[in-house]
């Protein structure tokens, strides 16, 4: 399997993951999409117009999101990715919509997420960190 199918492997899984009806999360599938140390990283714009961010651990992601997707059908569905490789890193650009349903015609919102991956040598290519933003 060449290395940009592998990389796509990842990407489909991350999407997969967080994606689906109202309810809990199989949290235990980011070990096939993130590596242990990965950082997620979440921008906005607050009321004054200032960019504003916030970091998280594998584990703080899960805390942050779970009462969202617990109450709230999501599905991210990218429609859009380009793979830029070098050595044992890569680096995806990866454009989303977010709907309540795979297939809903009204898209809530869409966005970019910046992911950058490590080949690991015991894991594969893995999410090392991401950070994403939403179109304004």
């Amino acid at each position: 399997m060449s290395d940009e199918t592998q990389i796509g492997a990842v990407i489909n899984e991350m999407y997969a993951m967080i994606s689906g009806p109202a309810g809990p999360r199989d949290w235990s599938r980011q070990g096939d999409c993130f590596l242990p140390d990965a950082r997620q990283v979440r921008t906005w714009v607050d009321e004054a117009g200032k960019a504003q961010k916030l970091s998280m651990t594998l584990a703080e992601y899960q805390a942050n999101t779970t009462p969202f997707f617990a109450a709230n059908s999501f599905y991210e569905v990218e429609i859009g990715r380009r793979i830029d490789l070098f050595g044992n890193i890569a680096h995806v650009w990866s454009t989303y919509e977010a709907r309540r349903s795979p297939d809903d015609s009204d898209v809530e919102r869409r966005g970019i997420n910046s992911i950058q991956l490590f080949n690991d040598p015991d894991r594969g290519w893995r999410i090392i960190h991401m950070i994403w933003d939403n179109e304004r």
